[in-house]
């Protein structure tokens, strides 16, 4: 039996991927939840061998509870379940330790094969976006992502360098690199271009 813990913030996804997966004899769902904090609590309660998880959630995204599991070494494999089709999500997935990463307009019963596949050892990736992936490279930084994403929220130099613990200076070299990297006029470009590919 693989035992699969779902974590997706929209409760209409949650309960449809979970019926779903329901109907399948060789899998089943042990846990589901909204955020991706309370997803990291239960998975060191349940211990279950999958983890499948969106991007987007309150608290914890996909990417970084993929992340925390990878540095803890959970004996967990993790597939990513998403709307975003964009190779710069995929590459961080994989650089996280991601097995799996397939986009919710999949059909049905490509989502139990993959989680199969991925139990069994395997990786199971778009094969479009994984294409993609590999043609355009992530050019920033994680501290210029981490600045970047701050200043995309509207937030100041000065509450950046606050919440991240550097001077005005930093978060502004920081940004001004971003900008240049990304070969933009300013922060809110250079924010918008690095959404659209998928790095922030």
């Amino acid at each position: 039996m693989i035992r699969v813990l779902l974590a997706e913030d929209q409760a209409l996804v949650r309960g449809a991927l979970s019926a779903l997966l329901g109907l399948e004899s060789d899998i089943e769902v042990v846990g589901a939840c909204a955020d991706g904090e309370a997803a990291w609590r239960e998975l060191q309660r349940l211990r279950p061998d999958l983890l499948v998880t969106d991007i987007e959630m309150p608290g914890l995204s996909g990417l970084e509870l993929a992340q925390r599991i990878h540095r803890h070494e959970l004996p967990v494999k993790v597939v990513i379940v998403t709307t975003f089709a964009r190779p710069g999500f995929l590459r961080r997935a994989l650089d996280a330790g991601v097995s799996g990463y397939l986009l919710k307009d999949a059909p049905a019963e490509e989502l139990a094969e993959a989680l199969r596949k991925v139990h069994r050892g395997g990786r199971a990736l778009d094969p479009q976006l994984a294409l993609e992936a590999w043609s355009e490279a992530d050019p920033l930084s994680d501290r210029e992502r981490q600045v970047l994403r701050l200043a995309g929220e509207g937030r100041s130099a000065g509450d950046i360098a606050g919440q991240l613990r550097l001077s005005q200076g930093t978060v502004r070299n920081y940004l001004s690199e971003a900008i240049g990297k990304l070969g933009v006029g300013n922060r809110i470009e250079a924010y918008r271009l690095a959404r659209q590919k998928g790095w922030l």
